[in-house]
């Protein structure tokens, strides 16, 4: 019967671990393989004044080769396309694409016609007649290059009294500020609808998880909303124009984010505007352009002699949470923060953020910043944990007791486990103790995953040692000895990667484990000495950041359990 119960524990341990596995691979982040080259429609401009107008979308290819505007500011540098007055080049200075510091910078915005094309456009539309600057516009600059010590002004004359302007400037991180202006020098007046808008023209590939959003969002009337590629794609085909999401309210901000990157536009916050999701696909169905708009949803009315300007701000950057809440503050853009996905558990994920910036502000390293962190969660928890370990405690007083029972209900295991209840209810004990402390940090462990995953602030971090980045997992590896065979045992099967910090894990799960009173059914002891085994793979292949959480807590339980019982076992004798 033993031997029946053990090889249905062992069962059960592996069904967990292979349904994990199979998660893990599903729906758990991963690194997305090298984006593939599409097709990239261009864009053009028109209509009157409604989102579809600013939305439109053809099938040609366009590779700009034209004059360029030269960028260059503290954090970023690039060019801005003068034929369209196109923001296609943005690079980051301070981000490589990898850790070695030889790697390519990393670029958020590429040129149509290569192979990630992502730019931003400002414009205008307006009735029939008014001849408007488009994708063939060649703008002059007032200057060769754009610098926070030198704005450039974009001109350009249609011709019939009215001279097109767009004025940028740029600060010192990743804030560019566009003040759309229009002067009229003829005899009648105009009505104008100023646009911006965020285009991708290309089919990215994504992680998208419950961990991490990618892809088109924006904030209207103060509410976060988001659209994936897919649902875009989906409801785009089947509405007119392609307009899957639209809203008119005053100010907000819209764009597309990537995990760590975002360009988004944010109009005048006192300005009435719409913002709309859209797509269009292309001719041969390779791909298709996902685009983010606003357009005023008043005109502005230019009189003879007279002219009006719109001012709209253009983030193209990392999204570094503290960046981001200066600029919600200094312009006003509601909800900027949200850029960062932190979810549901905001109001976790959040602080358990702040915090570990602090900490790491104090230490300079992040590694040190999670295990102060442990230990102040352990802190925060230890009036509940010394309650459940003193429970323990006396569970194991009750050995003798409990031998003693399962002779008595040798073949009854019905009568074994009520006499067992009748004996935790005699001696005031609960056996779901224990379990208290570890339900309680579930929330705790799921927010900081969340953390670790999606904040750049984290991004390619490194502890000490063999850990380069605490977001990604331990690069170490069991099954080829830590690097001594040349192969890697993760092409033949993704389970197979254990690295040492994991082990280490295990390990002190496993020392825990040992301080903890043995269940009273033999089946469920055999199944739990297998957890330690099962939670080293299932956390195996997780960030490192959140494997030393989970060993610092270990090691952190096992003193504080180990001297509790101790205590509470001189202290408090079983009952005779």
């Amino acid at each position: 019967m033993d031997q029946k119960r053990l090889i249905t524990a062992l069962v059960m341990s592996f069904i967990i671990l292979g349904v994990f596995t199979f998660v893990q691979e599903k729906f758990l982040p991963h690194a997305p393989p090298p984006a593939a080259q599409v097709n990239a429609p261009t864009t053009q401009t028109g209509g009157v004044g409604t989102q579809e107008g600013a939305a439109s979308t053809a099938s040609a290819q366009t590779v700009d080769n034209g004059p360029r505007l030269a960028v260059d500011a503290p954090l970023v540098k690039g060019s801005i396309g003068l034929t369209g007055a196109v923001f296609d080049d943005v690079v980051l200075k301070t981000y490589h694409e990898t850790e070695a510091a030889n790697s390519p910078l990393v670029q958020i915005m590429g040129r149509r016609g290569g192979k990630t094309p992502t730019y931003v456009q400002f414009g205008w539309s307006a009735p029939a007649g008014v001849k408007l600057p488009d994708d063939s516009t060649l703008w002059s600059a007032s200057a060769p290059e754009l610098t926070p010590a030198s704005p450039v002004t974009l001109s350009w004359n249609n011709g019939q009294g009215l001279t097109f302007e767009l004025l940028v400037s740029v600060d010192d991180q990743y804030m560019f500020t566009v003040q759309q202006k229009v002067v009229n020098a003829g005899s009648t007046q105009v009505q104008l609808y100023p646009w911006s808008r965020v285009v991708r023209d290309y089919q990215p590939t994504t992680i998208q998880t419950w961990v991490s959003f990618e892809g088109p969002l924006g904030v209207f009337s103060n509410t976060l909303k988001q659209e994936s590629y897919k649902d875009l794609k989906s409801d785009g085909e089947k509405a007119a124009g392609g307009v899957a999401y639209s809203e008119t309210a005053p100010g907000g901000w819209i764009g597309i984010t990537d995990k760590y990157w975002l360009a988004a536009v944010a109009p005048e916050q006192s300005a009435n505007v719409t913002g709309s999701m859209s797509y269009a696909t292309v001719n041969d169905g390779d791909g298709g352009a996902y685009q983010t708009s606003f357009i005023a949803a008043k005109a502005e009315t230019v009189a003879p002699g007279a002219s009006v300007s719109f001012t709209s701000h253009l983030f193209t950057g990392a999204k570094v949470v503290k960046i981001l809440d200066a600029y919600s503050s200094e312009y006003g853009i509601p909800n900027f923060y949200k850029a960062v996905d932190f979810g549901h558990l905001y109001f976790l994920t959040k602080p358990i953020f702040f915090a570990l910036d602090f900490l790491n502000a104090l230490t300079g390293n992040f590694g040190l910043a999670i295990i102060i962190f442990t230990i102040g969660i352990k802190l925060l928890f230890f009036p509940l944990a010394s309650y459940s370990y003193r429970s323990m405690a006396r569970m194991k007083t009750l050995s003798p007791k409990i031998n003693a029972l399962k002779a008595q209900f040798k073949d009854d295991q019905a009568g074994l486990q009520a006499a067992t209840m009748e004996l935790y209810k005699t001696e005031k004990i609960n056996p779901a103790s224990g379990c208290l402390p570890m339900l309680l940090q579930i929330p705790v462990f799921f927010s900081l995953y969340k953390v670790i995953f999606i904040t750049i602030e984290m991004r390619q971090t490194p502890f000490y040692g063999w850990i380069h980045d605490l977001s990604a997992p331990d690069p170490t590896n069991l099954f080829n000895l830590f690097g001594l065979l040349p192969f890697d045992p993760t092409t033949y099967l993704p389970m197979l990667h254990i690295g040492l910090l994991p082990l280490i894990m295990g390990a002190t799960m496993f020392m825990q484990q040992k301080l903890n009173p043995a269940p009273a059914d033999p089946a469920q002891a055999r199944m739990f000495q297998f957890m330690p085994l099962i939670f080293t793979f299932m956390l195996a292949r997780s960030p490192a950041g959140l494997v030393l959480y989970w060993t610092c807590n270990n090691i952190l339980s096992v003193g504080q359990q180990w001297l509790i019982m101790r205590q509470a076992g001189k202290a408090a004798p079983a009952r005779s």
